[in-house]
């Protein structure tokens, strides 16, 4: 490694040092050196003006312990917004403004929860801003870069873009492998609601082996293996089926034969059932029953319904073992929760440390964009493209999540499938 990038500030804390780790260490992949004297060679001084060094403003939140309220001031740098706005070289507090997105600071201020007690996006000061679907902290990441390397000449190379396909396998078959009772029940909604489509559909697949609408895998299969995807699954694995947990039973030998597929095609996670997180003996069963199927560890998660509450959810996934969460996003609309497409260890605001959790956001939900956000196939692929084109620029990680129903042969998710398979394709020969 080059030599250290040498900052200054007077003091230190737990916060200060998890923000200097995350850009230099993990984002850039420089290593820095933190000096609390205003000594000769210093390239950052972070709080006041000293000699040639970049001056950054200090706005006081990496000083501070515990959650308090607080304005914001926004502005500008080089076309991009910024929060923590205050005159300096860079004329706003870049570290504290990284802090208060990747700690999801904002998110332990009161709020009132949506219908399934997650915190909402509207109260986000990205969607405030109209920010939410700019991965702003990388930007902001790498307008540092470029300075460092044009003040200083540094050697500061630009990481590469990663793509990464992940599944939630919410309801594995629509009809199939659900039980004479489910069927009937389902029919006969099916005929009173007038879905008479649906309820043929059922007959078909369940009577004469007609290819279940949601059964994908064969083609999501073929897509990875011919763009060379190692992809995530995360199985919701209830053993019991609620009003939002309606896959299909671990213990079902049809259901452990699709688990163990998707080991051998890439990896398998957890997708906690609805009420795992108030109910923690559920996460303990449902994560051994994947274990047991895979007779592999199961050390990564998504939250079912994306139900990811702060600090309670990432403590309870550190107490039972997982080391990875894909849960930063919303579940109603698309864009960066956390302002970064890239990973970052959890940072725990009201024990003020860093955990060993790392936090991997992502940015595009298929049923997101069609339910809660009613767009077209086309217009939620150009949302996801410009979200990808922003994230190539600044060296960042791109990682989607599809289900396979949309990528079936049901007509709800008409040519989902077809600009999925565009999509991969496109990826994997850029």
């Amino acid at each position: 490694m080059s030599n250290p990038i040498v900052i200054y500030s007077p003091q230190t804390s737990s916060r200060w040092l998890y923000v200097l780790d995350w850009v230099f260490n993990i984002r850039l992949g420089i290593d820095y050196r933190l000096t609390h004297q205003q000594e000769e060679g210093i390239h950052i001084s972070y709080g006041s003006s000293v000699g040639n060094a970049l001056h950054i403003p200090d706005a006081g939140l990496l000083w501070q312990m515990g959650i308090a309220q607080h304005d914001i001031v926004s502005g500008e740098w080089n076309n991009t917004p910024t929060l923590y706005a205050a005159n300096g070289d860079i004329p706003f507090d870049i570290f504290s403004a990284v802090f208060f997105l990747i700690s999801r600071y904002e998110e332990y201020h009161p709020h009132t929860p949506d219908k399934h007690e997650r915190y909402p996006y509207t109260d986000s000061i990205l969607h405030k801003n109209g920010w939410l679907e700019r991965p702003l902290v990388d930007e902001w990441v790498e307008h540092l870069r470029k300075l460092l390397v044009e003040k200083y000449g540094l050697s500061i190379p630009p990481k590469a873009f990663t793509y990464l396909p992940t599944y939630d396998i919410d309801i594995a078959w629509s009809y199939k492998h659900k039980g004479l009772v489910r069927n009937a029940g389902g029919f006969v909604k099916d005929l009173f609601g007038l879905r008479i489509n649906d309820a043929l559909k059922r007959v078909l697949v369940n009577m004469f082996d007609a290819q279940d609408p949601y059964y994908a895998f064969p083609f999501m299969y073929s897509l990875h293996n011919r763009f060379g995807y190692q992809p995530l699954y995360f199985v919701l694995a209830a053993l019991k089926t609620s009003e939002y947990d309606k896959n299909i039973s671990p213990n079902h030998k049809a259901m452990q034969k699709l688990i163990r597929s998707f080991a051998e095609h890439g990896t398998v996670g957890i997708h906690p059932s609805y009420n795992s997180g108030q109910q923690n003996y559920l996460f303990k069963e449902e994560k051994v029953a994947l274990e047991n199927i895979t007779g592999k560890m199961i050390s990564i998660s998504r939250q079912h319904y994306i139900r990811l509450f702060l600090p309670q959810t990432y403590r309870q996934l550190i107490a039972d073992g997982i080391t990875d969460d894909y849960s930063m996003g919303y579940g109603t609309h698309i864009g960066f929760r956390a302002g970064t497409g890239a990973s970052f260890y959890w940072y725990d605001l009201e024990n003020e440390k860093q955990k060993m959790l790392q936090v991997h956001p992502f940015c595009f939900m298929d049923s997101t964009a069609r339910f809660d956000m009613q767009l077209s196939s086309e217009d939620a692929f150009d949302r996801l493209e410009e979200m990808e084109r922003s994230l190539r620029r600044t060296n960042s990680q791109l990682v989607t999540v599809f289900h396979n129903f949309s990528l079936g042969t049901d007509s709800d998710w008409k040519d989902w499938p077809k600009k999925y398979a565009q999509y991969l394709e496109r990826m994997a020969g850029s």
